[in-house]
């Protein structure tokens, strides 16, 4: 009988090192022998990856509304669902997402102001129930994680361009999540050397290979 899949997810604001530690969490997984799926959101298909380019983009002549962006996120993620984390689980393969609908309930909830009743009923008609089991917050202070964008360089989406208080409202709307789900979200305090960032993962990653294995 082939074992159930898991479902990972890497959460956190811009600059957080989030695609670095994908890789790390890939990695660390393989080496224990399990078999990896590694996506992101908005994005991991073709079609998603569409759409992730129009929510990253922008477009000064026709801004896209809040209720647009949200909607499109939950396109994306239906997308997603269908195609790639859903398939993988019942292959009994771990998929590790960047980003899933936590960041959805962070960045259009907490930051743009849309209602979290609002996205939780998307969350359950997309989603019918699927969560992820564990989710690392790599959480960093806005000042930190400004830095590292400033010396990251290159062009900013729409995303990167937004000022700080609205990052401020994503953390704080990451916050709350791991609140209210503290058993699936463990902050992982990204402002320290990547080392130790990722020796934190490891022991996290560890805890849960034994209880699911």
């Amino acid at each position: 009988m082939t074992q159930p899949g898991r479902f990972i997810t890497l959460e956190g604001g811009e600059g957080a090192g989030k695609s670095t530690n994908l890789s790390f969490v890939r990695d660390y997984l393989q080496a224990h022998g399990i078999r990896v799926v590694t996506t992101r959101e908005p994005g991991g298909t073709p079609t998603a990856e569409r759409i992730r380019a129009l929510l990253l983009a922008g477009d000064d002549s026709d801004p896209l509304d809040d209720l647009a962006e949200l909607l499109l996120v939950f396109a994306g993620r239906a997308q997603h669902l269908a195609r790639v984390i859903r398939p993988a689980l019942a292959r009994g393969e771990w998929v590790v997402s960047d980003r899933f609908t936590d960041a959805t309930f962070a960045y259009q909830g907490s930051a743009r102001g849309i209602a979290s009743e609002r996205i939780a009923l998307l969350e359950q008609f997309v989603q019918q129930g699927l969560t992820p089991e564990l989710t690392l917050w790599l959480d960093m202070p806005i000042a930190h994680a400004a830095d590292r964008l400033a010396a990251r360089g290159g062009e900013r989406d729409r995303f990167e361009r937004e000022r700080s208080d609205f990052f401020e409202r994503v953390r704080q709307g990451y916050r709350a999540r791991a609140e209210q789900a503290p058993e699936r979200i463990v902050a992982v305090d990204a402002a320290q050397p990547l080392e130790q960032v990722q020796r934190d993962i490891a022991v996290l990653l560890d805890q849960q290979i034994a209880s699911w294995t």
